[in-house]
């Protein structure tokens, strides 16, 4: 084995190997345990959630592998609708083609191709990253099997009376002309304005003030064309009086009444509120409460109509109302209208006043347009029904969350949902299997030769609808499209419902709950027992990672590393603004001056993993992981050191006699209890605790004491062969269960070293992932060599901390004497003595005689012993305090000098509290490093 430790020379040939082989299908004998990977987007590319989410479930699935559980984590990926369509309507663009110039079909040829060529770049990121899912069963929402499943769910659910079609509010993209979900919409604070208007009181009518008007605050002039109503708090008296009254609708010339709502607040600007239901999601329901007109002002550009259309709450056309567009607005874009609607007030005298106002602004995530709450006709699916049957299997235990918490969460929005659009007016996606005839009467099918056939309409002009159906629709059959549902087929049969489901908080709505809705309806079965939910992952300062505060960091940078000129061009290019550019750029130059050093997979993975408490945020601190490709070196090198000691030599693996020592049995009750420990807090989710275990045994025990402590048997040639071999055994075996453990966190520094001490350790098998996972022994915990390694470990560390203290050379030997020692004390004084003495590197050991004055020592305690190093002859003490009174100067002067700031009043009351801390703090330490060297002075000037 290369004696220094190369990442990138073993990972990708034993990801080949694994899949090669076959190794991440399921094969074990055990109960069934399957994860269904949350499908990424087929556009997408890895980023540390990806990073962090594939960590946890890859653990999760190597280890109930190696117990022996018939494993199955399904990998595939998700069609992105209008990322997709984004995507290859952008590359059309560049050619000057736009996609009603090729028609449907063509372009539909187009997203195909490109999904061909371009679209697996993610799947090729999550096998860098070691991901052991099952590739022969990889799927894609959009291919064969998974279509038939969509349509067959949404016609069952139609028959069920649980999806309709109804005009309703929606947020509606104005760049792409689609419906989107709340998960599609970000919120950007900016700066805007609040427009104060006058709205005159009708049939002479006054306010308590006695103005004929009544003044209303928006943030939206142009939508005021399609208000309903003006509304004011019922127990607001300013306008107790007017309510059931009218205004006249200004430039428009329409009544509208003045009603009161509970949603007003009498505090925010002169107290009313224009409502234009169809304009605005709070409105909206204003205006179901007073049964309110719906008044569509706007067509899917967003510019405002000739004629507005009027429709009541039910959809239908209100023949009632007239509410024609002026015509100077007709046509406009919205914010044009805006402009000249506003100066149509200030005209006519109607402009009381304008604020400036922060407020948060609705945007498309992919599109960057401002969102317009738009009234059109959708597809809806009926979520009340479905969400009693997924409140009750989470309330009766079946499905657990992890972290308890999120439950309530759940909880709060299933026993508050509303219902679910899930049409899109888009190309690329599953098509609405509804059909459409002359009169506009909508047939749903699975195809159309079964709706002619069902409605007898042979001969009938149909046309299918248009639109596609939300991707959360098609995700949210996920468990159990992929495993063939419809048809029952054995893997559906054997891994339904899945185990685990890791997610993380910010999509329980949008994809947990719906999977629970769907699933819970379409199967009678839960989709998983068990929903793990982690937080997300932050910058070192806990601050959420975005392009535009330039912290993104890629998982892929810190495994393969990346130069700093990289790392600029990857977080500042396309930035259209200059000085936040420049800001990016200083700031990366500052975290990372020399680019980001390659630190591997299995460095990344053990980092991610120890980051995964109970649901909390993740701050992800470079500092981690150089300090886990650290350990990843630690046990490179100690497996160099066992091979070392091993290759070719008897290691008791065939039956022959072996002697175990203190140190190999204490050692290896260690392990029992780490075996312990770590399969606990894997069972419980907490991979935080169970790296910790893994980690604090291996660095702290088997590496810093055990290593060293067998040194004295494995190099002393007049040591027994029984005893020699015992300890070689010991040696590679519990490397080798070393290796087990870790290896779900770190498969490929685990399996390189692995194949190399197999044999060594008498173990066959073709890779370690499919090896037994390590189960505790229980009677192998052996409290006497614990106890006894430990006094062992004390006594060395004794002695380690006074050569320290009084600058005695490591390589010295050194006698010692203890007092007040035990009968159990003095027994393992003699049965350690020549490993101390080769260690602790001891000339003498002496116990005190009764009545005997000890010379002048330094001292420490083991357990009630004194272990006491005689000075005389170790040091030249004249020397020794000169350096010690030079050092106490220095010290003295700084406590001096900083005390003396802190006591400048002046400086105290203009310095920034984080400098007066760290001066706090520097005192502090002066002080006691002062102390410490008065201290050591007394013990030197005393012998």
């Amino acid at each position: 084995m290369d004696k220094t430790y190369q990442p990138h020379a073993i990972e990708s040939n034993w990801y080949q190997t694994w899949e090669k082989n076959n190794y991440f299908a399921p094969q074990g004998s055990g109960e069934p345990y399957t994860i269904m990977i949350p499908p990424p987007n087929v556009t997408g590319s890895l980023h540390m959630g990806h990073g962090f989410n594939n960590a946890i479930m890859d653990a999760l699935i190597r280890f109930r592998r190696m117990q022996g559980r018939n494993t199955l984590w399904q990998p595939g990926t998700d069609h992105a609708g209008i990322a997709t369509q984004m995507v290859v309507e952008r590359q059309l663009a560049a050619q000057g083609i736009g996609r009603h110039d090729l028609g449907r079909e063509k372009f539909l040829e187009k997203v195909w191709e490109w999904k061909n060529q371009s679209g697996g770049t993610i799947t090729r990121q999550i096998r860098r990253l070691g991901s052991s899912v099952d590739w022969s069963r990889e799927r894609f929402t959009m291919d064969d099997g998974l279509s038939e499943a969509v349509k067959e769910a949404f016609v069952r659910l139609h028959e069920d009376g649980l999806i309709y079609r109804g005009k309703r509010l929606v947020n509606w993209d104005t760049k792409f002309h689609t419906a989107i979900s709340d998960l599609e919409v970000e919120n950007h604070d900016e700066k805007g304005s609040l427009w104060n208007l006058r709205y005159p009181l009708a049939d002479g009518k006054k306010t308590a003030e006695g103005n004929d008007y009544l003044i209303v605050a928006t943030t939206r002039p142009e939508t005021m064309l399609g208000d309903s109503a003006v509304a004011v708090h019922p127990e607001d008296e300013r306008y107790k009086a007017l309510i059931g009254s009218y205004v006249e609708l200004p430039l428009v010339g329409r009544r509208i009444p003045i009603i009161a709502d509970d949603y007003c607040d009498p505090e925010f600007g002169t107290g009313c509120v224009k409502i234009t239901p169809a304009h605005d999601f709070n409105d909206y329901e204003v205006g179901k409460r007073h049964n309110l007109p719906l008044i569509n002002i706007f067509d899917k550009n967003a510019a405002v109509l000739t004629t507005a259309q009027v429709f009541n709450l039910d959809g239908s056309v209100n023949e009632q109302i007239e509410a024609s567009t002026p015509a100077q607005f007709a046509g406009l874009d919205r914010f044009e209208a805006r402009k000249q609607i506003v100066a149509a007030f200030e005209a006519a005298g109607l402009l009381e006043k304008i604020e400036d106002h922060a407020l948060k602004v609705p945007k498309g995530d992919r599109s960057g347009t401002v969102i317009e709450p738009w009234l059109t006709d959708q597809w809806y699916v009926s979520t009340k029904p479905l969400a009693e049957k997924a409140i009750a299997v989470v309330e009766s235990g079946e499905i657990q969350f992890v972290p308890k918490q999120y439950e309530n969460m759940y909880f709060s929005w299933m026993r508050d949902i509303q219902d679910w659009c899930i049409s899109r007016q888009l190309w690329w996606g599953h098509r609405i299997p509804a059909w459409y005839d002359e009169a506009g009467n909508v047939y749903v099918g699975r195809d159309e030769a079964e709706v002619r056939a069902k409605h007898n309409l042979e001969g009938v002009a149909l046309r299918q609808d248009e639109d596609v159906l939300d991707t959360w629709f098609s995700s949210g059959l996920w468990t159990f499209s992929t495993l063939g549902w419809p048809q029952q087929t054995d893997f559906l049969k054997t891994f339904h419902p899945t185990d685990v489901l890791v997610t993380g908080f910010d999509i329980i709505f949008f994809w947990v709950a719906r999977m629970i809705m769907l699933s819970t309806h379409l199967t009678g079965q839960i989709p998983f027992k068990t929903v793990y939910v982690h937080g997300l992952v932050r910058d070192g300062q806990g601050q959420k990672m975005s392009k535009s505060k330039g912290n993104v960091l890629d998982p892929l940078d810190i495994v393969d590393g990346i130069t700093l000129d990289e790392l600029l061009e990857k977080r500042t290019s396309g930035m259209m603004q200059p000085k936040l550019a420049e800001k990016i750029a200083k700031q990366t130059k500052a975290e990372f001056p020399e680019g980001i050093a390659s630190y591997g997979t299995d460095a990344l993975r053990f980092t991610f993993c120890s980051l995964a408490t109970t649901g909390r945020d993740v701050k992800f601190d470079m500092g981690r992981v150089e300090g886990y490709r650290n350990f990843c070196n630690k046990l490179w090198n100690a497996a160099n050191f066992v091979i070392e000691n091993t290759d070719g030599q008897d290691t008791g693996v065939n039956g022959e006699e072996v002697e175990l020592s203190s140190v190999d049995r204490w050692i290896i009750s260690q392990l029992q209890r780490t075996e312990a420990e770590v399969t606990r807090q894997l069972d419980a989710f907490r991979f935080d605790l169970a790296t910790q275990a893994l980690y604090e045994f291996v660095w702290d025990q088997y590496c810093a004491w055990y290593l060293e402590l067998v040194k004295p048997v494995l190099w002393d040639e007049n040591a027994p062969i029984e005893r020699q071999r015992g300890t070689r055994r010991t040696l590679v075996r519990v490397l080798e269960v070393i290796l087990r453990l870790a290896h779900p966190f770190m498969p490929f520094i685990t399996e390189e070293i692995w194949q190399r001490i197999k044999g060594q350790a008498g173990v066959q098998g073709e890779t370690l992932m499919l090896q037994p996972w390590p189960v505790a022994n229980e009677s192998r915990i052996d409290a006497a060599a614990e106890g006894d390694i430990e006094w062992v470990k004390q006594l060395m560390l004794g002695v380690r901390q006074i050569r320290g203290e009084m600058k005695i050379s490591m390589a010295k030997r050194i006698d010692i004497i203890v007092a007040n020692a035990s009968a159990e004390d003095q027994r393992r004084l003699a049965d350690f003595e020549p490993l101390l003495n080769k260690l602790a590197k001891l000339q003498s050991v002496r116990v005190l005689a009764a009545g005997e004055e000890a010379p002048m020592s330094a001292t420490t305690l083991v357990g009630e012993m004194e272990v006491l190093v005689p000075m005389a002859g170790l040091i030249d003490k004249d020397a020794e305090l000169a350096r010690l009174d030079k050092e106490i100067a220095r010290l003295d002067g700084e406590v001096k000098r900083v005390g003396g700031k802190l006591a400048n009043e002046g400086f105290v009351a203009k310095a920034p509290a984080e400098v007066l801390e760290k001066e706090r703090a520097k005192l502090a330490e002066a002080e006691q490093a002062l102390s410490k060297m008065v201290e050591q002075r007394g013990k030197i000037a005393a012998l």
